[in-house]
């Protein structure tokens, strides 16, 4: 596994850290993400000792401070008290889709606590939102800070009077990771608004370069108060079958994951293609799934041109979370990119759910290799921060411009993961933890299917809606915090800290539920 060949099966502890020190240049983090995925789980609690021992005090091999051991479960979930609190809420707000109420003072690291005191293994972490743990040192000391203070007290608005601090908060935080390509960023409040912005401001640039230099016609200021052409053009953003893009008008109206979430909304008239239903695993339907996504590719060239003129944007998720977990090749999206290229079709990559880490690089686009770099790329959830990346000159405005606290909230946690090394660990803890669910799989063949991801990103079919609803309830008792994704997956979002031993505990839960299942 090692470099040179070398076996590490018949080595001790000590004899591993020296070959690879010599190796690697003495790295501590770089060995332990190495061997621990070689090492049996029994041996992972000692072989950490080992690595501590030797580790530099800033390494993830630290253990998160005041984190819990395991899940610990005092009562139902939710409980007397959750229930309790739900029935004070749901006279004010509806809270049909909670699960529980959080102690977020008790929470630590990779474990949510619950209000009656259960103790849960989060790998939801508030629909992919979380990165870097509860209540992390890191973000509590920069809390305390009087830049965070005055921020927080003295919110502006952005787009009219930002703080003398706002460019280095942005130079340095948010823009210190943008995309390859993409040098620019425009800052909003979350990942429908951030997609919702965008959309704004690929129309507006769209119909710049159809104007030239010429300015506002008389007609297209008058018509355009009345929702009418040519002030108000026909255009429209192309998106994929089982996407999801958020929950405000425009990006509602490319979501086209669930009809729960369109439901007696008004939509935007706005094409659609289909998006590529893969077979797995990968490596045994390689001629199916090219021919799947040559067909998908054809329609989304043959849509573009029926709406040619019309369609000015194209958004695509890498992974398509909420539509089921769906995945597409690289291929597929060096000629998506290719297409949109050459029918002057702005592409916008969703990184709302897959960036930051989540599948082992900063984006998800970046497995891609693309030739040329998308037009946007539109970010929140696990930068906490929200908005959207681009090369093109795109305007917008609006009155707070994002929220300079998250601004600062992303410039820590983007420290955090370059100084931990953490999207080396989301490498490793995910092909410990597919490892495993495929050996579920192997197991249970009966129950679990399709297992497929990258990095932590990763997710698992069950045959049938209820048999998903059940898996996910009877988890959740048993102190796991999940939840599924289309009609039948069981989807992972963890932490970017997740390791190999909170992979473990998530195992050992699943096979005691999939076990139930079959009795």
């Amino acid at each position: 596994m090692v470099d040179q060949g070398i076996s590490v099966s018949n080595c001790s502890f000590s004899q591993i850290l020296d070959v690879d020190l010599e190796l690697r240049g003495g790295d501590p983090f770089r060995r332990y993400i190495i061997f621990t995925h070689i090492l049996s789980v029994s041996n992972i609690r000692a072989f950490s000792s080992t690595i501590n021992r030797r580790a530099t005090p800033s390494t993830p091999a630290r253990p998160f401070p005041g984190e819990y051991d395991a899940p610990k479960i005092v009562s139902a979930i939710p409980g007397p008290e959750s229930k309790k609190l739900s029935q004070e809420l749901d006279k004010r707000q509806d809270t049909r889709t909670q699960h529980f109420f959080v102690d977020y003072k008790k929470s630590k690291g990779n474990y949510v606590v619950d209000a009656d005191g259960n103790v849960m293994l989060d790998i939801l972490c508030s629909i992919a939102s979380h990165s870097i743990g509860y209540n992390a040192p890191a973000l509590v000391e920069a809390a305390r800070s009087e830049e965070w203070v005055t921020a927080l007290i003295n919110r502006p608005a952005t787009g009219v009077q930002p703080s003398t601090t706002w460019p280095g908060v942005i130079e340095n935080g948010i823009m210190s990771v943008a995309p390859k390509g993409l040098n620019q960023v425009f800052t909003a409040m979350c990942g429908s608004c951030a997609n919702e912005t965008a959309y704004k401001a690929v129309f507006m640039h769209h119909m710049r370069k159809v104007r030239g230099d010429a300015p506002y016609t008389q007609e297209e200021l008058q018509s355009c108060m009345k929702n009418e052409a040519p002030g108000a053009p026909n255009l429209s953003i192309m998106s994929f079958k089982g996407g999801f893009h958020g929950r405000l008008f425009g990006s509602l109206s490319t979501t086209r994951s669930k009809a729960l979430h369109k439901i007696d909304i008004p939509a935007f008239d706005w094409p659609q293609a289909s998006f590529p239903a893969l077979k797995y695993p990968l490596e045994q339907f390689e001629a199916e799934n090219r021919k799947e996504e040559d067909r998908c590719l054809k329609e989304v060239e043959e849509v573009i041109e029926k709406n040619k003129g019309k369609v000015v944007g194209l958004i695509v998720e890498p992974i398509q979370g909420e539509g089921g977990d769906n995945y597409a090749t690289p291929y597929f999206f060096q000629k998506l990119r290719k297409i949109t290229k050459e029918h002057d079709v702005a592409l916008i990559v969703d990184e709302v759910q897959t960036g930051v880490g989540a599948t082992g690089k900063f984006w998800a686009h970046e497995h891609w290799d693309l030739d040329t770099p998308p037009d946007v790329v539109t970010f929140s959830k696990k930068m906490q921060a929200a908005g959207f990346y681009h090369s093109m000159d795109l305007r917008n405005f609006n009155t707070w411009l994002g929220d300079p606290i998250r601004a600062l909230q992303a410039s820590v946690i983007i420290k955090e993961i370059k100084d931990n090394h953490l999207l080396e660990n989301v490498q490793v803890t995910g092909e410990y933890l597919k490892n495993g669910l495929e050996k579920l799989r192997s197991k249970h063949t009966d129950l679990v299917s399709n297992v497929r991801g990258v990095g932590t990103f990763l997710a698992f079919d069950l045959p049938t809606p209820e048999l998903q609803d059940k898996f996910l309830r009877i988890l959740r008792q048993k102190g796991v915090e999940a939840t599924g994704s289309g009609t039948r997956s069981i989807r992972f979002r963890p932490m970017l800290i997740f390791a190999p031993k909170h992979a473990q505990q998530f195992l050992d839960l699943a096979e005691e539920v999939l076990q139930q299942l079959k009795a």
